[in-house]
Parts: C-alpha cells; structure tokens; sequence
C-alpha cells in the first residue's frame, strides 16, 4: 500500500471556542491584549518608517479607549501600521497565526533586538470575543489606499468588506460587549486595568469620554531609563507604588543583565520588615514584564524565599511564556534569571556589609528571614554564611563568622553556639559557665530559624559549628583561666550520690557529674543526636507533636557547696525528707533556667516555702 500523508484536520468553531473559553483565566485580560497588539501596531509602523520614510506617522502614536454605554461597545483605536485585506485573513482569520511573529521573521541581524514585539502566538485577540458576542475591525494599512472593515461573531466565520471611508492608516477594535462585561465600559474599571496591565508601554493609552481626553497610564518606564537621569526621590516613589508601603528604599538595586540572557532588574529592599513577612500565604512582591508589558505578580520560587523581603520590577525580552502569558513555564531561562538576581543581591549586600552600622540596621529587620538560606538547599551558602551576623557571650554588637573565627584561642576548634528563646537568659544559662571559665565566645541564637539551619550548615571555612550542649573532649583540652582548689567529691561520693538522686527523680532524667559548671550546682542538657530542648517547645508551642521526647541529663558540680552538702545529706535518715525536697528542688531550678515548664507548681511552691521557712 503505498504511503499516504493526510493533514489534521479540525472544527474551526471548536477550536475557537476552546481559544475564548479555556486559554485565559481572567477576562479582564483581553484589554491588556488589545492594547499590546495595538503597541506592536504603533512600533511596527515606527520601524517601517525608517525604511520607507514615507510612511512615517505626521500624528504622534498614541492608543485611544472609547467606551460607549449607549452602544454598549468599547473601541480600541491605533494609529499604528494597519492591515491589508490579506493581513485580515491571514492574521485574525487564522487562528494562532501571529502576525508580530511573521514580521520579526522577516528581519535579519541586530534588527530582531531593536523590535520589541509583543504578540508572539497570534491568539490574543480572540480574548475578545470572552467579553463581546461581535467584534468590528476597521483597518487601513500604512501606504495603501483601501482600507477594511472585518466583522465577526466569534462562532466560526468571518466578514470582509472594502471600507473607502478610512482615510487614516490605523485599526479601530470595536467590541460589542455581553451583558455580563458591561463592567469594562465603567471609567473606573477601565483606569485600574490600564494602570494595571499596561501602564509602563511605551505608547500613551487615553481615556476618550464626553469629548474629553484623559492619558491613563505614565508611557514611560523608570527601569529603561539610565540610572544617571532617576533622581533618589523618583526611585523612592517607585517603591512605594511597588511595594505598597510608605517607608524608604534601604537599598536600591537597578541594572541590565546582557549575554545570553538579557534582562533590566530594579529592585529594592525595604527599610522595615513588612508586616506579613512571615504570613504561608504571602505573594511575591517582584513584578514581571515582557517589554514593558506586565505579566504577573505573583510567580512561585522567582527570588529565594529567603529573600522574600526584595521588591521591585524585572523585564525581560527572553523569558518564554505560555500563548496567555498568564503562567510562566519552568524553563532554564527562568532558572538562570533567578540565579543572576540571587547572585547579585548577595554581591550588593556584601558590598554594605562592609558598614557595620548601616548593615547592622538591615539585620536587625531581616536577619531572621536572611538565615533561612543557611537551611535552604541551594550553591549560595558560603555567600549567605558570610553575610550572617550574631550576637556572641563575650563581643559586643553584632559579630560574623569571620569575626568569631578571627578572636578564637589557638587551641579551639569548633565553633559553639547556643539557642534559647532570650538572648539575657542565654546569657545566664549555666551551661556557658565552662566556656566563659576558658575564655570561649559563644554564638547566641535566639530566632526560631537557628534550631534548623544549625542541622544543615554545620562547617564554616572548616570550622565545625557546634552546639554547647553537646561540647566533648575537645573542650577538655582547654583549661580554665583560672583553677580554684575546693573540696569536691570523690567519685565513690559521685557514684553514691548521683544514684540517690536517681532514686528521688525516677525516670525523669539521667544524672552525670560534670567539670563544666562553675558557679551553678546543676544544669540541664539533652545528649547529642537528640532534639534540643528549645526545639521541643518552639514545636510543642506550634501544635506539632514530636515522634518522642528528649531524654534530659541533669549534670551536677561535684564542687558546688550545695552538692558538698546535699552528699552530707544522704546517709542521714533523719534528713532524708530534707534531701528529697532540695534534689527536687535543684531539678526544678535546672527545669527553670532551660525555660522548660515545671510538671507540679504547687508542689515547687510547696518546697520553696518550706526551705525558705527553715532558713529564717
């Protein structure tokens, strides 16, 4: 049987239909169509004129809106390039036949990037019939004398007719609007979407009514402009149109990327944390246009969510969009614009850091979100790392990495942190008593963050960071600055000692004597590999249930006048009420210190009364 090749073949109606019904989920998209359409129009005719300058427009280009509430018709008027009968059939009678598309192929060299055409698949002005149950065209092209009048109802089929009283080259759309998008001849509505959609186009779209003309959006893009003609005022209100908000700009951040992949970024980091950094839901505050024409707000993973406080504006000729431009595609390029705009910021920040006070006030806003990319998977740790900043038990202010690993005795290590809900109770915790004995700084964690990144991001430049619970031997090898001689117990006395006290607490916690306590009788901690205590209640304190409880250690001063005593206590049975209260009572003061609740207030208050009554 001989080979047969058979073109597809399709219900023209069908296919239309699934073109107004199903490819656009907001109708108010359709006037963001028309007007880009009539924007490429208006350019094609200006590049026309440069060849043929007989073409060239004596009017200047501008996009006007006629709403008709008599009529019921909303007309979308151009001056621009206009079509021929054959443009007519060839580009509104042939569905996703773009007619931009074919005039960009029809350039050669540079001039493909001086054009900044926006309708590549030819299907956006088909949204006109989701919002118009009949469309009239009035066209006459550039340098003809005929000119056209195309009508349709949007069911499958079209009308030509020779129009003779078009004397002006340009397209007139008038739509003959459905009972349910009567809302689009309202001033009001028509403002806000131009405003909206379309207001950085390079070509003045005006409002036509009552014989009055009002220019509605501002035709000029402040990103396209050279940094050296924007004055801080004018990059100041540009923010706050963009981010809503009323404070000043910390940072301005506005360049064009070229290469490969070009794009122009103005952004902005806010003075003040917004009040919904932290909301599940928050949207992107980083607007995305294609040639000055927006495309949407809110796309998910365009800047890192730790990055989630930047603002602004990114327009770019090279980004694909699906035929609605309303959902972005996952394609390397929006992967590559994302890793410049990361990368960049980081280098800006960096540069700032370098003015501790200035970038101190940036911290203190952002720092807990900032922290986020040491937990987040991603090539920008080490960059981030740097970027962080602390505060430590022994250094004032805010220290670095860098800085911390820079004042570190020779013979230490690791890098020690703590994390707590408090950065005064920090502080005080019992457990820094060892390091602070040695002359050790400790990072001082306080953001809910720290009990996650500090899982991930567990070497700085080689220095392994660790949590002070879970110190080892290492710290053994450091001796204290200064050595006091005092009794302490013997460890027949410890072994005798600590298992009373098991007897008294029960299962509660596991005992140990340790030497990093100075100054306080007994700490609590949680062994390494278990979850910290801080975590356990900033989950229990959000409704999450942890799979199991940490064990708790308490570890006991064998050098504590208060031990010294309570081992005195122990063998004497005449005392034995008195030493299960204060074993109680140490516990319940560890539990304390740690933040963590006491299982029986009544019964500590009880204790406490009690020892306080036998004392005066």
């Amino acid at each position: 049987m001989t080979k047969e090749t058979i073109e597809f073949k399709a219900e023209v109606a069908k296919v239309l239909d699934i073109v107004i019904h199903s490819l656009y989920s907001h109708k108010e998209i359709f006037l963001r169509e028309l007007i880009s359409n009539a924007t490429d129009a208006c350019d094609k005719l200006r590049y026309a004129a440069l060849l043929h300058p007989e073409l060239a427009s004596k009017d200047a280009f501008k996009i006007t809106l006629i709403p008709n509430k008599k009529e019921k018709t909303l007309t979308i008027k151009d001056n621009g390039i206009g079509m021929n009968k054959e443009d007519l059939i060839n580009h509104l009678g042939t569905i996703a036949r773009s007619g931009s598309a074919e005039f960009i192929q029809s350039l050669s060299g540079d001039k493909q990037k001086d054009m900044a055409l926006i309708g590549q698949f030819g299907v956006g002005f088909y949204a006109s019939f989701m919002v118009a149950d009949k469309v009239i065209v009035h066209t006459k092209k550039a340098g003809d004398t005929m000119g056209y009048t195309w009508e349709s109802n949007g069911l499958g089929s079209f009308s030509i007719n020779e129009n003779k009283e078009l004397d002006k080259n340009g397209t007139s759309i008038i739509l003959h609007l459905k009972k349910e998008a009567l809302e689009y001849l309202d001033p009001i509505r028509i403002r806000f979407l131009v405003k909206q959609y379309s207001d950085h186009i390079s070509i003045p779209v005006v409002l036509e009514e009552n014989g009055k003309e009002e220019t509605l959006n501002t035709a000029s893009a402040l990103w396209t402009r050279p940094k050296s003609e924007i004055t801080p005022e004018q990059y100041k209100d540009f923010y706050q149109s963009v981010s809503h908000a009323f404070d000043n700009p910390w940072m301005t951040l506005h360049y064009r990327a070229e290469g490969a992949i070009e794009y122009t970024a103005l952004l902005f980091i806010p003075e003040k944390a917004p009040f919904n950094l932290f909301q599940p839901d928050r949207k992107s505050n980083i607007q995305l246009y294609v040639n000055r024409v927006f495309i949407s707000d809110d796309i998910p993973d365009f800047m890192p969510y730790f990055l989630r406080f930047v603002c602004g504006v990114i327009d770019t000729k090279d980004l694909p969009l699906n035929v609605s431009r309303e959902m972005l595609q996952q394609t390397p390029v929006l992967t590559k614009i994302k890793t410049g705009l990361t990368r960049r910021i980081l280098s800006e920040l960096k540069k700032r850091a370098e003015k501790s006070d200035e970038y101190n006030a940036f911290w203190n806003q952002f720092g807990i979100v900032f922290k986020e990319g040491l937990y987040e998977p991603n090539n920008q740790q080490t960059e981030i790392a740097d970027l962080c900043r602390f505060h430590t038990l022994n250094q004032p202010g805010l220290v670095s990495f860098e800085e911390y690993v820079k004042k570190m005795p020779k013979e230490q290590e690791y890098i020690y942190y703590i994390t707590g809900s408090d950065l005064e109770t920090l502080r005080h915790n019992p457990q820094l008593e060892g390091f602070t004995a040695r002359g050790l700084d400790v990072l001082l964690l306080t953001d809910p963050i720290d009990e996650f990144w500090t899982q991930t991001f567990t070497e700085f430049k080689g220095k392994k960071i660790v949590s002070v619970m879970h110190a080892g031997a290492e710290l053994n090898k450091i001796k204290p600055a200064i050595e006091k001689d005092s009794a302490a117990l013997s460890s027949e006395q410890e072994a005798a000692l600590i298992k009373k006290m098991k007897d008294v607490l029960e299962s509660q916690v596991d005992i140990q004597a340790t030497d990093r306590l100075t100054k306080s009788a007994v700490a609590l901690i949680t062994p390494a590999g278990q979850m910290s205590m801080h975590l356990e209640r900033l989950m229990h304190a959000h409704g999450q249930q942890t799979n199991f409880n940490s064990q708790r250690i308490l570890q006991i001063n064998p050098k504590h006048p208060l031990i010294l005593k309570l081992a005195d206590l122990m063998n004497n049975t005449s005392l034995s009420e008195q030493f299960k209260d204060t074993v109680l009572m140490l516990f319940d003061g560890a539990l304390l210190a740690e933040g963590e609740p006491i299982k029986n207030p009544a019964a500590y208050t009880e204790r406490l009364n009690k020892i306080l009554l036998n004392g005066l």
